[in-house]
């Protein structure tokens, strides 16, 4: 099903005999295949509302992210999570929407600074499990509900309600950038010195570190603003940086956003062979954590505070970790891996039974992406 308005979306659930697989443009699909009846938000298009004045956008779910940006660009603006889009590392087609990133969570290196997709969204319309259409937040940073909907439907895969309209808050995009480069860091030195940059007065938009050779390879920063106070940061958290070792600084807008696009989407993992999952962690944790992973690749982003990590196909990584303070996400495998490894992170027992008190009072009959979080 691929509804074209929100009535029809609403109706489409309400009258819905069995499980509903939802999807936006069906570019970020994890977890085991959900049985079901496939329901796409893909028709529910257009930018209703763009104000530049007031840093405000408002888009249907199915919007596709690029036409978002490329509206935001033309006016200067864009959206501050900078979300990654996955088609290459799973190797699937489709087109990213917006309602999709909402979905997922989908946040890139500028998290550290910028903070997450639900960071910035102000406002939400979606269908709970009933096809009641429901309306939380606006156009202003502002809740008095009961429940902050907004929040709880970013990252929930569909299994709460379906988007079909989102708001957000958007920022001006930066007259320049700078990115340093440290070569040849080993991991736990690679986050030392990222601490150190995000610590900084120097408003680090980007830390990443890549192990290994190739391009990619090093530790990278990121700075952006206005040219003058761009030029004054990277030259002074250089200085800062010195006992790492000799540090590059790339001004060339071109070709530091090829390498930041490769880290946001994880470019090294494609076409690679082994599973892909992702560790959200703290920093001082993440060396020991990937050293005892036995890893084919990894990536850091965050400062460390995620992990992208490449292992032999069918590995169970949570269990080879043990206990650890954060979480592991399967999100990519072969179909008999997916179905013996759920994709979430087991939750420790009262948030489980939070999460679901949650889908037992929006989704009452359980047809929304039955089992794909649990």
């Amino acid at each position: 099903m691929r509804p074209q308005t929100e009535d029809e979306l609403a109706e489409a659930i309400r009258t819905a005999d069995g499980p509903l697989r939802i999807a936006g443009g069906g570019t970020r699909a994890i977890g085991a295949e959900l049985a079901g009846t496939s329901l796409s938000t893909a028709g529910l298009t257009g930018i209703t509302l763009h104000e530049p004045g007031a840093l405000t956008l408002v888009a249907r779910a199915g919007t596709p992210l690029a036409e978002v940006e490329a509206a935001l660009a033309a006016e200067g603006q864009r959206l501050p999570f900078e979300p990654m889009d996955h088609r290459g590392l799973l190797g699937t087609t489709g087109t990213p929407t917006i309602g999709g990133a909402v979905a997922a969570n989908a946040s890139g290196p500028r998290r550290v600074q910028a903070g997450a997709c639900r960071d910035s969204l102000i406002g939400v319309r979606f269908v709970d499990g009933e096809g009641m259409v429901i309306r939380n937040g606006g156009r202003v940073m502002k809740n008095v509900t009961g429940y902050d909907l907004v929040k709880l439907m970013a990252g929930s895969w569909g299994t709460l309600g379906v988007l079909s309209e989102v708001s957000f808050k958007v920022l001006p995009a930066p007259e320049a950038q700078a990115t340093l480069h440290i070569p040849g860091l080993d991991d736990a030195r690679a986050v030392a010195a990222m601490a150190s940059a995000l610590t900084s007065p120097f408003e680090v938009t980007g830390a990443a570190h890549a192990p290994g050779a190739g391009d990619q390879a090093g530790t990278w920063l990121r700075i952006e603003g206005f040219a003058a106070s761009v030029a004054y940061r990277a030259g002074a958290l250089r200085d800062r940086l010195a006992d790492f070792g000799d540090i590059a600084v790339i001004d060339d807008a071109q070709a530091a956003g090829a390498v930041w696009a490769g880290i946001r989407d994880v470019a090294g993992f494609r076409g690679a062979q082994g599973d892909v999952w992702r560790l959200h962690l703290k920093p001082s944790d993440a060396p020991g954590l990937v050293a005892r992973a036995g890893a084919r690749a990894a990536l850091y982003d965050w400062g460390g505070g995620l992990v992208w990590l490449m292992t032999a196909p069918g590995t169970d990584l949570r269990a080879q970790l043990g206990r650890f303070d954060g979480h592991a996400t399967l999100i990519r495998a072969d179909a008999e891996t997916r179905a013996c490894l759920p994709a979430f992170h087991p939750e420790p027992a009262p948030l489980a039974a939070l999460s679901a008190g949650l889908r037992a009072r929006f989704d009452p009959r359980g047809i929304l992406n039955p089992g794909l979080m649990a």
